[in-house]
């Protein structure tokens, strides 16, 4: 394996960052979580005040337990006796061969997960409290097991093990326990409508819900979709990603293990073409849920359409804008901006990958950028000095390098970067462009890799203008010391999430979502259970008569006498418009 940088320079530089990162506490925390457990002699530093236990070390070839179908509480092979391989992505070999679920197993699927959720089931049957108690429980088991899970994540993903373990599981614990809280809480209204009614709404459970969830953050995206279905009563038939399906077929023993009831949660491996087209047009299924691309999301609507109109919930692709103004803490800004492009190998939905420069900085920051990206330490995953590992498979590999050939091509400088970064897996070097142009594909189409693209601007209203220019609208960031020029900016720009002096901070709580081509709905937060719920208004009747329909509501008792002054009244009136004219006329004679 290769590292690009020599671990003293590194302990230097992180040292000097974390200082920085003060202003920024949620970014500086998830950052210091995982650099300094992954080195762990930096935890002495007095600047950073970071006292969390080191990382345990990693077994570097974990046990695979699982690898068949979880349907019903039960471990099935494929209907069609089909497996495929799963591949460590830092050597290229195969770790082991996987069921291969397509149709005729996500029909068996839905079938358990349908009955799981008839009326007088057992889960349907389950107190709200107890489903709370019972995602508290997956939370715990999962905190037991982090270590394991993190090193079959890493084996399976290629992600550093010290961002698996400090990062991605502690957040998937997080998750689970956030919404086993909402369980008892999500709560209806009562309506004061006309009449001697009571009436009030429910929130009740979808039904069967489908979840799609992608290969970049198998553990993380796995708990966004179960926690919130769960919380509220449906029951899940769960796709993953044929990349990485190992640690959430683990997870489903972790199910089974806590007391879920059979059928409620089916976790399938499989292909999308087959296994989660099947899920997208099941008619049988009630919602669907995807996280991945934009071409996917489009085929998840259509099958929706020319299907049963199942509700749909999409996160989907982005090309976000990353905002530098000239007054921003040069040395946090460049910090930032490395990590908002090249954490996670740069495989992130909301990777902050049109990086945005004011004229007058434009210079100093990028070439601030090249030395952070050359000294940034390629390599085995397993390593905890290791920030970045291989890319997740051939195919995306090869997609990031003709990305890297088309800016090239188009005239973007090449700034560092831009090769083969082992012998062998999928490692990219961490690459920079400069003088990057709006309308060259590197700026326009999301690369999913290791690729940061430096632009030039000079106003705000400018750089307003050409961030939102794209059909994307995931996230966006703007770093600046003057707190009206962050508001203008961010009130702007057309973005479902816009972080200000900071990058890739999430939390349970807060939603998450897309404007345009980059998804419908938000997962995660209170918002997050609207997904999953409908809406059921009902209107009963308090009076002591039945009412016909559209008949008046009951009077009451003093209703007649109310009545015959109304009538004095309107009597009133009426000789007052007769006499006031004659009264005028002889006043207006004499």
């Amino acid at each position: 394996m290769v590292l690009l940088s020599p671990p003293a320079a590194t302990f230097t530089h992180i040292s000097r960052v974390c200082s920085s990162l003060s202003r920024c506490s949620a970014a500086g925390i998830m950052l210091r979580a995982v650099l300094f457990r992954s080195l762990p002699t930096l935890r002495r530093l007095p600047v950073c005040h970071y006292s969390a236990a080191a990382i345990p070390a990693p077994s570097t070839q974990p046990e695979v337990h699982y690898n068949k179908l979880f349907i019903n509480n039960e471990w099935h092979d494929a209907v069609s006796g089909k497996t495929f391989p799963t591949i460590n992505p830092a050597t290229g070999e195969v770790i082991c061969q996987v069921a291969e679920a397509d149709e005729a197993d996500v029909e068996k699927a839905v079938k358990a997960a349908s009955n799981a959720f008839r009326l007088g089931s057992p889960w349907r049957r389950t107190d709200a409290s107890h489903r709370g108690v019972l995602l508290n429980r997956l939370a715990d088991a999962i905190e037991r097991d982090a270590a394991y899970l993190a090193e079959l994540e890493t084996l399976d993903n290629g992600k550093p093990y010290a961002v698996a373990y400090a990062v991605d599981l502690p957040t998937v614990v997080k998750v689970f326990r956030y919404y086993a809280g909402w369980a008892d809480k999500w709560e209806g209204k009562t309506i004061p409508i006309d009449g001697d009614y009571f009436c009030y709404t429910r929130h009740e459970p979808i039904g069967v819900c489908g979840q799609i969830i992608p290969w970049n953050f198998p553990l993380l995206m796995q708990a966004w979709k179960l926690g919130p279905a769960l919380a509220t009563g449906n029951t899940v038939v769960m796709k993953v990603a044929e990349q990485t399906p190992l640690t959430a077929l683990y997870v489903a023993s972790l199910i089974k293990e806590v007391g879920f009831p059979e059928g409620v949660v089916n976790i399938l491996s499989g292909m999308g073409p087959t296994a989660g087209a099947a899920i997208a047009r099941h008619m049988d299924i009630d919602k669907v849920a995807f996280t991945g691309s934009t071409e996917v999301g489009h085929l998840i609507q259509q099958a929706s359409g020319s299907s049963n109109l199942k509700k749909v919930t999409l996160e989907l692709g982005g090309k976000s804008p990353n905002i530098i103004l000239s007054d921003a803490d040069m040395e946090y800004a460049v910090e930032q901006s490395h990590f908002a492009l090249f954490f996670n190998q740069g495989q992130c939905c909301c990777a902050g990958s049109r990086t945005y420069v004011q004229a007058d900085v434009y210079d100093e920051f990028v070439e601030r950028s090249v030395e952070r990206a050359k000294k940034r330490v390629v390599g085995d995953p397993f390593n905890l000095k290791t920030e970045q590992g291989p890319q997740i498979d051939q195919e995306q590999f090869n997609k990031i390098l003709g990305y890297i050939s088309s800016g090239k091509r188009e005239g973007a400088k090449l700034m560092c970067g831009g090769g083969i970064a082992a012998d062998r897996g999928y490692f990219i070097q961490p690459t920079v462009f400069g003088d990057v142009q709006d309308n060259m594909t590197i700026a326009r189409e999301e690369i999913f890799g290791p690729v940061m693209q430096i632009l030039k601007f000079k106003t705000l209203e400018e750089v307003v203008t050409r961030a939102n220019d794209t059909k994307y609208g995931l996230a966006a960031a703007v770093f600046t010391k003057d707190i009206d020029k962050a508001n203008y900016v961010s009130s702007g720009l057309r973005a479902g999430t816009v972080w200000i002096n900071c990058y890739d901070v999430f939390g349970a709580q807060a939603p998450f979502g897309g404007y345009k081509a980059s998804g419908v709905g938000r997962e995660l937060g209170q918002y997050g259970l609207d997904n999953y719920t409908e809406v059921k208004t009902k209107r009963q009747n308090l009076s002591s008569k039945l009412v016909k329909p559209f008949q008046r509501p009951t009077k009451s008792p003093n209703s007649k006498r109310l009545k015959s002054r109304g009538r004095v009244r309107s009597s009133a009136i009426r000789e007052g418009l007769r006499v006031g004219p004659l009264l005028l006329r002889i006043k207006g004679a004499s």
